[in-house]
């Protein structure tokens, strides 16, 4: 096929799309299930409507070709779990009585079995189940879900492309079930599970797909020659099936690097690759292999993962020259357009001029169209268009929002002193210790207490004028009083004021920023019905005025204990927004870094003797090739220290971080130079503690006793038995005793039981060590 008939051939496809629904509606139907308000009918009812809604509204933008199967009631992982077959022994009983409630007990646990671990894919912000696999497993295909959802949309008239997450990035996101020994490869099960989704495909062919896309995003991470070869006898062995529908292999998020000679030379019918940021270089790696001769190439040109719009001639020239390079080219966004909210336009506060700067879900549905049509068609077609997006670029690269010399004269004046303690850590230790007068496993908590509905609703009072600053305040007054109030009489060691006035980790500190721009209805899933609303970097950072000092003094009046003083770090302060990307990261890390410089000493001048800035996204921003890695971790632990190194020798600096593959970045984590870490260990059973006993971490630190997102209680006995655990790794002296994470998204009935079992393990085990 030529390259003009290859243009004429171009349809407009995305992966998959948010799934939440304008108003949230999913989270509020599944809440609502969970509390046995909403019937299961309704629940699926919603999710269907929402589904036809996503599909409609799309084919309406032009999309060609919809997604189906992309859609989930909790996480796609976990529906390829389902899909596969490979329930843990734990949750069988719990599936095979009720095969819903079986699924949100894998993915949420109950209060008798502990739920899937939970961890991010790859470098988003977006959390999956993460599959448990042993020697022992058997598949078992159920191709249920995948089927009727394609049913539905090709009922609606739909062209439909079901999506299923491929074998071998399955395998390698698995992790050995309890039990197995740690050294299990899980990808060793790759030949036991190819006859599975060999059946998938083949119910999905004789359910109506022409097409189906396998994701294999894990491939572009530094594979193994042993992984490129099972990845290449997965595709030989799928690609040779007889009853199939055609193959289209997806990747995302990065370069496919080796993984794409074995791809494009393999016996499938098209490749999906991004060729945006660093992924671009998927463009040479493709011409280098040689193209996809009579084969489909779905090109990920448009952004899926940040909020700007797209630059329409730069990807209209990235399409003319693939156009050469395969039998046929399709337009795509770069990955699931779930990783962005849903509709620009619902954003009518925002200033008009910054407004046409921003492309969410729906905006970015119509560039893939847009970009279609115009290589169809040519760029007469779009002669309007292409003008208008010319000049909204434009309007973004003159702005004055975009620059403020004052910030960046500053920024450019940093030394690499300014980045260091003045003093050593045992230094700071000893000092602290005497500061302190901590008993040996102080107890504390990571920051947030339950956002209550009476919370939400002052805080909807205040926005909506129903009551005055004055008594709003006053009612966070009210919560603040009563949560360190609690935290005394259940015996905890550190305190925190509870975060009632904030309504994100993130959101609070950008809405008191320059630079930073808040939307109303952003919302983006994080994982299961969490819901966060990312704010926009859009210009220079810096701190018009102090940000929690005041809510910091008015808790540690009420108490003789330490309250933490409690910031969000640079590096999250970037990884969860939407993050600009006319300049480097770095710079605007730095900007972010000083801003909290500023907030640090002026807590500590107010009498914070312990600090903690968070710092949960430092892995998950982790590049996803190791050659990218070096430089990244460089300037995210600068801007680390330089946002934290301003404080006295006597005053402890603490930071956390939950929810990651922690392995990676245990170097990083030294180079932070924190006094003090928590992280996340319950659902991995402690692992952590382990890994920073190997790498040598000399500091102190907290790994988690109660995982914090799941609604069960842990007894005293377990908080007792995984603090041996992280005691025969951490010595006494440097183990603190605190949950995985903030408490914001729990009720107070489980709180207050948790944090008592957790105050009792460790009173246990303090006397046990005393006798």
């Amino acid at each position: 096929m030529t390259a003009k008939s290859a243009a004429a051939a171009t349809l407009a496809t995305v992966y998959g799309y948010p799934r939440q629904g304008g108003g949230r509606e999913l989270k509020k139907a599944i809440e609502g299930y969970w509390k046995g308000a909403v019937s299961a009918d309704a629940l699926l009812a919603t999710a269907a409507d929402l589904r036809l809604e996503n599909w409609s509204r799309l084919a309406g933008a032009g999309v060609q070709e919809v997604p189906t199967g992309d859609f989930s009631l909790y996480d796609h992982v976990l529906d390829t779990t389902v899909a596969v077959g490979a329930i843990p022994p734990r949750h069988r009983a719990a599936v095979e009585a009720d095969p819903l409630d079986g699924y949100f007990a894998m993915a949420r646990g109950t209060q008798d079995v502990a739920p899937l671990e939970m961890t991010k894919w790859f470098d988003t912000n977006y959390h999956y189940l993460v599959p448990e696999l042993g020697p022992d497993t058997v598949f078992t295909a159920n191709s249920a879900k995948a089927v009727a959802e394609l049913r539905e949309a090709l009922d609606l008239g739909h062209s439909a492309r079901p999506v299923l997450v491929g074998p071998v990035t399955y395998l390698l996101l698995a992790k050995p079930a309890p039990g197995v020994p740690e050294d299990f490869q899980p990808l060793t099960l790759l030949d036991r599970l190819l006859p599975v989704y060999a059946a998938l495909l083949a119910d999905l062919h004789e359910a109506g797909a022409a097409w189906v896309q396998l994701d294999e995003p894990a491939l572009v991470q530094d594979r193994t020659p042993a992984e490129l070869n099972a990845t290449a006898r997965a595709y030989r062995d799928l690609g040779a099936l007889a009853d199939r529908p055609k193959l289209l292999v997806a990747s995302y998020f990065d370069r496919l690097g080796a993984a794409l000679p074995v791809l494009a030379r393999a016996p499938i019918d098209g490749l999906a690759l991004d060729f945006t940021g660093p992924a671009a270089a998927n463009l040479g790696d493709l011409a280098a292999a040689g193209g996809l001769p009579g084969k489909r190439l779905v090109a990920g040109v448009v952004d899926g993962r940040n909020i700007w719009i797209n630059d329409l001639e730069k990807s209209l020239s990235t399409l003319a020259t693939l156009l050469g390079l395969a039998g046929t080219v399709d337009v795509a966004p770069s990955c699931s357009l779930l990783h962005v909210p849903l509709d620009a336009a619902a954003e009518r506060d925002l200033d008009p001029q910054i407004a046409r700067w921003l492309a969410f879900a729906r905006q970015k549905a119509n560039e893939v169209a847009l970009l279609a049509r115009g290589l169809r068609e040519g760029t007469g077609a779009i002669t309007a268009e292409l003008a208008a997006n010319r000049a909204d670029l434009a309007s973004r690269a003159n702005s004055p929002i975009t620059r403020d010399p004052a910030v960046r004269a500053r920024t450019a004046a940093v030394t690499e002193a300014d980045a260091r303690r003045a003093q050593a850590y045992p230094e700071r230790a000893e000092a602290q210790r005497t500061r302190l007068g901590l008993p040996l496993l102080p107890t504390t908590t990571i920051g947030s207490f339950p956002q209550t509905s009476e919370l939400r609703v002052a805080r909807a009072d205040l926005t909506a004028g129903r009551i005055d600053p004055a008594a709003y305040r006053e009612r966070i007054r009210t919560e603040v009083r009563e949560v360190i109030a609690f935290q005394e009489k259940a015996g905890l060691d550190v305190l925190v004021h509870g975060e009632p006035e904030r309504n994100d980790m993130v959101q609070y500190f950008a809405e008191q920023l320059t630079g930073y721009l808040a939307t109303r209805h952003g919302w983006v899933q994080s994982y299961g019905t969490r819901y966060v609303r990312p704010p926009v970097l859009a210009g220079d950072i810096s701190r018009p005025h102090p940000m929690t000092v005041d809510w910091f003094r008015y808790a540690q009046d009420l108490t003789d204990r330490p309250v933490k003083g409690m910031l969000t770090g640079p590096v999250t302060m970037l990884a969860w927004s939407f993050v600009r990307d006319d300049q480097p990261l770095a710079d605007t890390a730095f900007q972010v870094a000083l801003a909290l410089r500023d907030e640090v000493t002026d807590l500590e001048a107010a009498g914070a003797v312990v600090v903690q800035v968070d710092e949960p996204a430092l892995r998950e921003t982790l590049p996803l090739r190791s050659a990218d890695r070096p430089a990244y971790l460089d300037w995210a632990t600068v801007a680390f220290r330089l946002a934290t190194s301003g404080v006295r020798v006597d005053t402890q600096i603490h930071t956390h971080m939950c929810y990651a593959e922690f392995g990676a970045i245990m170097t990083a984590i030294d180079e932070l130079d924190a006094d003090v870490i928590s992280l996340e260990a319950a659902r991995s059973h402690m692992e952590v503690a382990g890994e920073l006993a190997a790498a040598g971490y000399p500091r102190e630190v907290g790994p988690g006793v109660w995982d914090i997102h799941s609604p069960r209680v842990p007894s005293a006995d377990e908080a007792v038995e995984l603090l041996r655990a992280g005691l025969a790794a951490i010595p006494a002296e440097r183990l603190w005793v605190n949950p995985d994470c903030g408490l914001k998204t729990r009720g107070w009935t489980e709180t207050r039981a948790s944090l008592e079992s957790l105050v009792t393990a460790a009173r246990r085990l303090r006397d046990d060590l005393a006798g």
